[in-house]
């Protein structure tokens, strides 16, 4: 079994169960990620030199015309998908392991978290859970957003600075708040 063989797993399970190897490879892979990433925000890279970084870090080419400002943190980072023309501003934090799937020309802000995971509530089974994140084309995400897992991004929605993002976001509307609810459609 290789990390590929586990992403896909996740991939098109709803609410996967890992197996005991699977997790070995999880963390493997999150170590690596680690070294990666501190590599990658611990000194200066130019653009090409950040891309080839983040290809080594989800193992598939990122395009040309993904621009990122470091730092930019990921727990897994195998599970992590760039369309074309995306920004990321600095300090983003992706945990990945369930997926996020990032459509063209998506503008990201500073400080924004998307997780992929959360716990089971019981105290006695904190086992994780995972869902895929899916944002759309020409999406702008304000400063300091927090996305969960299971969240889609419908296309040209804007996500305000500061909404903590539970629930499915249709195209073209205008959300924010905590929990974020639709303000206005475009």
């Amino acid at each position: 079994m290789t990390i590929q063989d586990v992403v896909d797993y996740i991939n098109i399970h709803v609410d996967p169960v890992l197996t005991e190897e699977m997790n070995v490879l999880v963390m493997e892979t999150c170590y690596r990620t680690h070294r990666l990433t501190m590599q990658l925000n611990n000194a200066y890279h130019e653009p090409d030199g950040v891309r080839a970084i983040l290809t080594e870090i989800t193992g598939e080419r990122v395009p040309d015309t993904l621009n990122i400002f470091p730092p930019f943190y990921t727990d897994f980072g195998r599970n992590t998908h760039f369309g074309e023309n995306v920004f990321l501003n600095d300090c983003c934090h992706f945990q990945d392991q369930g997926g996020i799937f990032i459509g063209d020309n998506t503008l990201i802000g500073h400080n924004t978290v998307l997780a992929t995971i959360d716990h089971d509530l019981d105290p006695e089974d904190r086992r994780n859970h995972y869902a895929p994140i899916r944002i759309g084309k020409n999406v702008w995400i304000g400063a300091s957003v927090v996305i969960t897992k299971g969240v889609t991004v419908g296309d040209g929605a804007v996500v305000a600075a500061g909404a903590v993002v539970t629930k499915d976001v249709p195209p073209n509307a205008v959300v924010g708040g905590v929990p974020a609810r639709v303000i206005r459609q475009l």
